[in-house]
């Protein structure tokens, strides 16, 4: 009852006329960059983070609440009318929905996915709100040793989850905390890896090394992938509108896809990829008429959809109550808490109660008006789909630019993203995630200051960490969980021997 009590307290902030337009703005935003061709959600958030800076911390985060909702509708569009998914969980919703698309049936394809991106956004928004009160419970009961446990649990599941291989993970993180040593020790007060820079004192922009690695990375690494010949999106043939049939076809697809997406995504280990597979594989088999998947049917749409949509606000979960992040665009979110100087964690819900159930109450007010703008506004979204490849990209290279020098306006910092640029396109083109670094930025100085605190605790004995239970058990899942993937593919290699 407790959570009940402060969701209205939420609901009555967050429906404020300027909170309101806050987020509605947001989902504007949002959908208008997410459905662009090649930009999935964790871009469109980076890329649009500068552009909150001067808000107050509240509307901040409310805008936050629309362009992360808006931002995942969007790439469900260009999945559908273009096949060109905007991030790895869009790949599923591309199979059956270009399809669709390209046998008349593009509007029914795009409503059932929206319809569904709302369903499942408005179960799992719910579960968030009453799931995590008990487990901030639970994690204010963590002592330093424990923090330390769960946040090794987060470097080797990111590391192990993003990217073609665990080694280019592990590459990508080790990079992160090194960046993330770079300024002042908290706890002794002497400079790290600054160089005698004084604009390093402070540590590296997390804004800076988002907007440069996500959005000037991108733009690079498609520039020099492509010498452009125009894509033109399918056109919407008849209603938008689904009939009959296919609502009744679509309506268990959306629950199933949010039962799967919500729990998963809510995952240390979590992501969008898993549930959309999943959802698209039960549904192949219970539906009645497994005949069409592959020709277009609509439940290979509503149930990924729902799942993937699912997964991002069960990811809020870990985000909020612990300060984890699962998906790049939970670790681009974080970003945008902590240039406030706001930690999530369980604090959180103590020290910005107020903050963090307005937020959550705008994810329901932005999941509303994402489907009331939105559906009529398909015709909109898809002449957004002919600007020309070089335009969009200049316009983002200048958009990114602009926004991190009005957030820190200094020439170092303009050199910062420049070299963080240069060094996503390298890790795009040799296949590196990106992630990571982010991660490992965000969380590697908590890393450190727990571990440390732990060894003053213990007078320098590193068995603390095993003496208690909790972190014991998370150090071991943590070492479970880095060699699995070696494990399996060594595995895999003796089967092929043995064939």
């Amino acid at each position: 009852m407790d959570a009940l009590t402060h969701l209205f307290q939420g609901f009555g902030a967050a429906i404020l006329p300027v909170n309101l337009l806050f987020a509605g703005i947001g989902v504007l935003l949002g959908t208008a960059v997410g459905v662009l061709p090649g930009i999935g959600p964790a871009l469109t958030v980076a890329l649009l983070l500068p552009v909150t800076f001067q808000l107050d911390p509240g509307g901040s985060l409310i805008m936050f609440a629309g362009i992360y909702y808006g931002g995942m509708y969007g790439g469900s569009t260009t999945a559908i009318l273009l096949n060109t998914p905007g991030e790895a969980a869009s790949v599923v919703t591309a199979l059956e929905g270009n399809r669709m698309a390209r046998s008349g049936r593009g509007g029914p394809a795009l409503a059932t996915a929206a319809l569904g991106s709302f369903v499942a956004a408005l179960i799992a928004t719910a579960g968030l709100a009453f799931l995590a009160p008990w487990l901030v419970k639970v994690a204010v009961r963590f002592g330093p040793w424990d923090y330390f446990g769960l946040m090794l649990i987060a470097f080797v599941t990111v590391s192990a989850t993003f990217g073609s291989s665990p080694l280019r993970g592990l590459t990508s993180l080790a990079l992160g905390l090194w960046l993330g040593l770079i300024g002042i020790d908290q706890l002794t007060g002497q400079t790290r890896l600054t160089f005698g820079v004084p604009n390093l004192f402070d540590g590296i922009e997390v804004t800076t090394l988002a907007v440069g690695l996500f959005a000037i990375g991108e733009a690079l690494y498609v520039v020099s992938r492509h010498a452009f010949a125009p894509e033109k999106p399918i056109p919407i043939k008849g209603s938008v509108w689904m009939t009959r049939a296919d609502w009744g076809r679509s309506w268990k697809p959306w629950l199933r896809g949010a039962a799967i997406g919500f729990p998963i995504g809510a995952l240390p280990a979590g992501g969008a990829e898993i549930p959309t597979f999943l959802s698209y594989t039960a549904e192949r088999k219970l539906s009645r008429h497994p005949e069409e998947f592959g020709q277009g049917a609509i439940e290979g749409v509503a149930g990924p959809e729902a799942a993937n949509n699912a997964s991002a606000a069960g990811s809020l979960v870990p985000l909020l109550t612990l300060g984890l992040p699962t998906s790049a665009t939970a670790a681009v979110m974080l970003a945008g808490f902590q240039q406030y100087n706001i930690q999530p964690g369980p604090l959180l819900f103590v020290q910005h109660a107020d903050l963090v159930w307005a937020l959550i109450a705008s994810l329901f007010i932005a999941n509303v008006m994402l489907l009331v703008l939105n559906l009529p506004l398909v015709g909109l979204w898809v002449q957004l789909l002919r600007i020309p490849m070089p335009w969009l990209y200049a316009g983002i290279l200048v958009f990114a630019t602009m926004g991190t020098i009005a957030a820190n306006p200094s020439v170092v910092e303009l050199l910062l993203l420049s070299g963080f640029g240069v060094v996503g396109f390298i890790m795009r083109r040799y296949d590196y995630p990106v992630a990571p670094v982010i991660v490992g930025l965000i969380l590697g100085p908590m890393a450190d200051s727990q571990l440390r605190r732990a060894l003053q605790m213990s007078l320098g004995d590193p068995m603390v960490l095993f003496q208690h239970p909790g972190s014991a058990i998370m150090i071991v899942i943590a070492v479970l969980a880095l060699l699995a993937p070696f494990l399996f593919r060594g595995l895999a290699r003796l089967r092929k021997e043995e064939d």
